[in-house]
């Protein structure tokens, strides 16, 4: 039987946890009070004005509740508007702040700089091949799970 550190989800889990914990050091170095999640919860409605909380949860791999108190937070910091929708009342309206724009712009350069420390030494065709093998990752298990 293989050693767990042997396998290549092992290898994948690890790459992701490193890259998190580097990441989320060189925001906090600059003295920016936002996690790697709450920033990817902005950016999402950044590039999406309309999504909805479900939605949300599902595009950045949180539960309902997590996405609850994590939009509470951005709320109290100030960074998200939450209103009710116009059409409806169950459900919520998220709009960026100006301080939410102003972060994400503060942020690029930080989270630019860390992928490409991330990806140093490593060339397009390798990043285009090991997106499609994860592709296919997902797509087997997909399609496994139906």
């Amino acid at each position: 039987m293989e050693k767990i550190n042997n396998t290549i989800f092992y290898t994948l889990e690890k790459s992701i946890k490193t890259y998190r914990q580097f990441a989320q050091k060189e925001i906090s170095a600059k003295g920016i009070d936002i996690t790697i999640d709450q920033w990817l919860v902005l950016k999402t409605i950044q590039e999406d004005s309309s999504i909805s909380q479900q939605q949300l949860a599902v595009k950045v791999f949180k539960d309902f509740a997590s996405i609850t108190r994590m939009i509470e937070l951005l709320v109290k910091k100030g960074y998200l508007i939450r209103n009710f929708h116009k059409e409806d009342r169950r459900r919520f309206e998220l709009i960026l702040s100006a301080e939410g724009v102003t972060i994400i712009k503060l942020l690029q350069p930080i989270i630019q700089n860390n992928r490409e420390v991330a990806l140093k030494n490593i060339s397009k065709s390798d990043i285009q091949k090991l997106d499609s093998i994860l592709s296919n990752i997902i797509s087997n298990i997909n399609n496994t799970a139906k």
